[in-house]
């Protein structure tokens, strides 16, 4: 196949990704009762585009699927079907076998059975809304996709149920029905490469055409003679009139795949005689055009374009993923050699050289890649209402959802590794926390029970927050089942916290019998060792008959953080900066025992608990310095201030985080390590992680670098 025409393939299926998610998020809400137009209009436009996609490169089966959809949700729209809860259900069912064909039309997944699905929404239109239930033996085998051809394109079959030959319904229009004050004039001119590059200037036509517009001149003007014509090449100008009916939206969608490079003007007229007067935007030259791209906006439009109203208007443009991620490792040696450059050189010569320059604007790069990466929670939040709806069917239970600040920006590495994670807590809450209708009327609940999904920025950490109304975690039943597993000794002593936290251990459940949901005892494992994996934490807190909440503590970014470089019993550690409250160097009697292995610190007039990191990681234990020679760090945990004992403070630094999962493996208390610019080797420190284990005693051997 031409390379051109895979780029533009790759181009076509990043826009299905996010037409499935705009699909699905109008569903979800469709179903949780929010039936307003714009809302069907959206899933409307995105099953729309993915289905002119399909025609043009030639994918016959999600083609035929997603024309049928296409029509249940027109109708939806017109008004002709209403909404009704049964609708949506078949429609959400409709969604999944079309992420299916997506994923079939990649070449991920073989091509879906979707003749029940196919059924169930001719039958919606049949009936126009009611959906009858449908035998499955009745139902017809879904025809197989015709085999690509040498040139690698895929045949369109002649018939495809109601389909013509290039994918689209023959539509009746009576023309002298409208109005033709108030229809539309099209004129569109292929680009000419477009035939080259695998485009099908047709299908457009017959797209317009389906809305209801003719077609009323075709300029060949510029058609060469016989032994100039090029097959690739397109020659022909056409004129379109459209009816006044269809919106402008619905005509621009047409020509989502259309080369950039083409001409495309279209405008309303008020009579017969003359267009109302148009204002044309800047017209966008593109090298090797014939001639310049138009785009033609109604005069009554004219108030709400950005240049009006003061706004420069958004353009963006598509990026690689690996492309970002290449740049931001650029970036992280870039602030490497500057570490490097800062311990080699004098202070005066830091400033001959402009280095306090070089590192601001580094840092200014630095900013501005994470801000590229960075991407709202709610992509991770997006398939949490769907998922719910059919945990809440399958459990029996009534289930309602509230969200919270889903538009909290988080580096897109820790939004595709948080799925799974979320995934797992949010069957557990549904499973074992929320009660059933009966259970929770008898314990003076009300019937339906509400999960809070939450995420909220607190300094350098995002956290994410699942919490239910449920009835809380059953800690005398979670303590004999460890026992039983041998997960914990028949004698252990452990804190409420201590035993919550059994849930998150390898091959624990509560569960008596296995389900689809859980019992299997990998879920709230799986949850703990991804969220450690990302330099995280997971937290447990619950009220027995009140309910239970989980949160993930996790990083914002993966990738560089402000340090300050501290020296203890021989090593270095790196302290994220973000922690910091204060440094202080203790008077004498400021620093006080209270145990023989607990201290505290006096702070204008408040006691503050004190932990020696040499004693948390177990360095050094036959030379321990006194507090007054020694600083403690006062750092913010979720335990609250707490001192860290260390032996100095060297430096303060950016660093780039280099994974310990990746490179060694995960050790609770460290968030990663980086190279210093001398070449050696610091551990990060993830202090919540270390303080909330500081009864844990840490060896040598599991820090070395």
């Amino acid at each position: 196949m031409n390379p051109d025409l895979d780029e533009i393939q790759a181009i076509f299926f990043e826009e299905c990704a996010e037409g499935l998610a705009a699909a699905e998020q109008g569903l979800s809400a469709m179903a949780a009762g929010d039936v307003s137009a714009n809302t069907i209009a959206g899933v409307f436009r995105a099953v729309h585009s993915i289905k002119g996609g399909s025609g043009a490169f030639g994918h016959a089966a999600l083609l035929a699927f997603s024309h049928r959809f296409e029509n249940v949700l027109d109708e939806v729209r017109a008004g002709a079907i209403a909404p009704t809860p049964e609708v949506t259900r078949t429609m959400l069912a409709a969604f999944d076998v079309l992420a299916d064909h997506v994923a079939a039309a990649q070449g991920h997944s073989a091509t879906p059975d979707d003749a029940k699905a196919s059924s169930e929404l001719q039958l919606i239109l049949d009936g126009k809304g009611t959906a009858p239930a449908v035998p499955a033996d009745d139902v017809p085998a879904a025809p197989a996709a015709p085999a690509a051809d040498e040139m690698g394109f895929v045949p369109i079959p002649a018939v495809i149920d109601d389909l013509d030959p290039f994918g689209f319904e023959p539509v009746a229009i009576e023309l002298e029905d409208l109005d033709p004050a108030a229809g539309w004039t099209i004129r569109f001119r292929p680009s000419r490469a477009a035939m080259a590059n695998g485009a099908e200037p047709f299908l457009v036509i017959r797209e317009l055409e389906e809305l209801g517009a003719t077609v009323e001149a075709v300029d060949y003007d510029a058609l060469p003679g016989l032994r100039d014509l090029d097959p690739e090449e397109a020659y022909f100008e056409y004129r379109l009139a459209a009816p006044g009916t269809v919106e402008e939206s619905t005509i621009v969608e047409c020509f989502d795949f259309v080369a950039p490079d083409s001409v495309i003007e279209i405008a309303r007229v008020i009579d017969e005689v003359a267009p109302v007067a148009i204002e044309e935007l800047p017209s966008a030259v593109v090298p090797g055009a014939p001639e310049p791209i138009l785009a033609a906006v109604p005069a009554k439009a004219k108030a709400d374009t950005p240049e009006v109203r003061g706004e420069a208007p958004a353009q963006t443009i598509r990026v690689d993923l690996t492309k970002l991620d290449l740049l931001l490792n650029l970036v992280g040696e870039l602030v490497i050699r500057g570490s490097i450059l800062a311990d080699r050189l004098s202070p005066a010569d830091q400033e001959r050289v402009e280095l306090p320059e070089l590192s601001r604007l580094t840092r200014d790069v630095q900013d501005t890649v994470m801000s590229l990466r960075a991407q709202p929670i709610r992509q991770a939040f997006s398939r949490v209402p769907r998922m719910l709806r059919d945990l809440a069917a399958e459990t029996h239970k009534q289930v309602t959802l509230v969200t919270v600040g889903e538009h909290t920006e988080v580096d897109k590495g820790v939004i595709e590794k948080i799925g799974d994670p979320l995934t797992h807590m949010i069957r557990n809450a549904v499973d074992h926390g929320i009660e059933s209708p009966a259970e929770r009327v008898a314990a003076g609940k009300a019937a339906e029970g509400t999960i809070r999904l939450s995420a909220e920025q607190e300094g350098a950490r995002i956290f994410v927050r699942v919490s239910d109304d449920g009835r809380g975690i059953d800690r005398e039943r979670v303590y004999a089942k460890a026992v039983e597993k041998n997960i914990i000794a028949p004698d252990a002593l452990l804190t409420d916290e201590e035993i919550d936290q059994l849930i998150c251990a390898p091959g624990f459940s509560t569960a008596e019998t296995v389900s689809n949901i859980s019992g299997r005892g990998v879920g709230m494992d799986v949850v703990r060792s991804n969220v450690e994996a990302l330099g995280g934490r997971i937290e447990i807190s619950s009220v027995p008959g009140q309910g239970t909440s989980f949160t993930m503590a996790l990083p914002l970014t993966l990738a560089i953080l402000d340090g300050m470089i501290l020296r203890c019993a021989g090593q270095r550690f790196v302290l994220p900066l973000a922690n910091v409250v204060e440094a202080v160097r203790p008077d004498p009697g400021q620093v006080k025992p209270m145990s023989p292995t607990t201290e505290v610190i006096e702070i204008r007039g408040a006691y503050l608990p004190v932990r020696r990191l040499s004693d948390l990681f177990g360095l050094a234990a036959n030379d321990r310095r006194s507090p007054e020679e020694s600083l403690v760090i006062i750092v913010d945990s979720e335990a609250g201030n707490v001192g860290l004992m260390v032996d100095t403070i060297e430096d303060r630094r950016e660093v780039v985080v280099k994974s310990l999962d990746e490179n060694f493996r995960p050790i609770r208390g460290l968030g990663g390590a980086t190279v210093l610019g001398d070449g050696s080797i610091a551990l990060i420190l993830d202090v919540d992680a270390l303080l909330a284990t500081s009864h844990h005693s840490f060896t040598a051997k599991g820090v070395a670098a």
